[in-house]
């Protein structure tokens, strides 16, 4: 197998707030150091990226050192937290931006999809930006048309082909870009997480067709905050947290390192989470705990235990049809449980502005794992602000007799409990 994608020792500085050094003639000195390949003779010392310290620095390391490289054929998922610096590794390696310092070496054309409707123009028509598109990766007018109905049908936008991208949903540019994507033969394919936009349907054919490429000797590289997704398409998971690579090896101990990352408990032993307050979004949480029958927070729960949820949140203005959305996880697994708070009230209802706390009891018959929570605002059918992962918690067995017939085999899926079996008096000839 050849290696088709290099990094040596890349970061990625920026100046917060500010685009280039300030002023021209230091730009220009920049960049002519850049082209005779000498250092920044501005880089200075930064901080590492961690949002929730405001810091003393304005210069922020988005990546720091980064070293992995990737054979050809490999289905990689690049695995962190908002923040941790997954995009701006792609965008490096898309050469969409340069590395501060180091260098990437690529073997292959590369194509990326890393916002919905990447490359797209919004005043061409859907097979004018295919065209497009197929022109930018250096593919000849003949090779798109052969292509070109293939597209156009596993997108699923055959009817609007002849309009404008400007008048797409957002769902259909991003059905229509991946497609472009995928089957313009890249030897390289970089996904971003904008596979969220579209539905279930399409998201799963999405995988498939991620999976046939990689067959056919294609390279991969997937973000995704789906961690079920990533551990059944990928081969080998890359964790960054803060900029810096902490993790590189086989996929699930990837999600596992991840997974352990996550905080479960504070330095008192508490499992709570607090949010910085900024005043001026409408919408904000301010904190989250997982707590016990005692009201005591805590990372570790066994059966028997009580679980309940607290979060907490602020809204700065009166607002109708909210909510706030709370959604469960098993061991990195698609999610497969969400709570709304409105489940229970009349649509389009008023909310007043006002701080608010809500409980959430959760059912006892939840299997033994890590357990993850991600929660988000609601208004209107659109997600205002999500919070993936924001924090986890176990769920132990060892109280339980598992030499017992209920409990001695690990049965697949997310709940435990005994179900009555109705058995006839005689059996049913068949």
């Amino acid at each position: 197998m050849r290696t088709v994608i290099k990094t040596e020792n890349i970061s990625k500085q920026y100046r917060l707030g500010t685009i280039g050094t300030g002023n021209l003639y230091s730009d220009l000195t920049r960049w002519w150091y850049r082209v005779r390949g000498k250092e920044d003779p501005f880089l200075v010392i930064g901080e590492t990226n961690d949002q929730t310290v405001k810091g003393n620095s304005e210069y922020v390391w988005a990546l720091q050192k980064i070293n992995f490289d990737v054979q050809e054929g490999d289905l990689v998922g690049l695995i962190g937290k908002n923040g941790s610096g997954k995009s701006t590794l792609l965008k490096l390696l898309s050469k969409i931006t340069a590395p501060t310092t180091g260098v990437i070496k690529l073997r292959g054309r590369v194509a990326s999809m890393l916002e919905v409707g990447t490359g797209f123009h919004p005043e061409l028509t859907g097979r004018e930006n295919v065209f497009l598109n197929g022109t930018i990766m250096g593919m000849t007018k003949k090779e798109v048309e052969k292509k070109f109905d293939q597209i156009v049908e596993f997108a699923g936008v055959a009817r609007y082909i002849e309009t404008p991208i400007k008048r797409y949903s957002s769902g259909m540019s991003v059905r229509l870009a991946f497609s472009v994507a995928a089957h313009l033969d890249p030897e390289i394919l970089l996904v971003d997480e904008v596979l969220a936009v579209g539905d279930a349907e399409f998201q799963q054919k999405c995988l498939g067709k991620m999976s046939d490429v990689s067959k056919e000797g294609r390279t991969i590289i997937f973000v995704s905050h789906n961690l079920g997704s990533i551990r059944r398409l990928c081969n080998r998971g890359l964790v960054l947290s803060k900029g810096n690579l902490v993790f590189d090896g086989e996929v699930n101990l990837a999600v596992d390192k991840y997974l352990e990352s996550l905080p479960s408990h504070d330095d008192s032993g508490h499992n709570l989470v607090s949010f910085d307050l900024d005043e001026s979004k409408h919408f904000q949480f301010t904190r989250i705990s997982v707590e016990d029958q005692n009201n005591q927070s805590k990372g570790t729960f066994y059966y028997g235990e009580r679980i309940r949820v607290r979060l907490g949140y602020i809204i700065r203005e009166d607002c109708r049809n909210f909510s706030v959305r709370m959604s469960l996880a098993r061991n990195g697994e698609t999610i497969f449980w969400t709570f709304d708070t409105d489940e229970d009230e009349v649509l389009f209802a008023r909310r007043a502005k006002g701080d608010y706390l809500a409980n959430i009891e959760l059912p006892d018959f939840l299997k033994a794992g890590i357990y993850t929570i991600s929660i988000s605002f609601i208004e209107m059918g659109f997600e205002k602000e999500e919070h993936i992962d924001v924090i986890r918690f176990v769920l132990d067995d060892s109280t339980i007799d598992t030499t017992t017939k209920s409990y001695h085999l690990d049965r697949p899926g997310h709940i435990r409990g005994k179900v009555d079996w109705v058995y006839t008096e005689h059996p049913v000839e068949v």
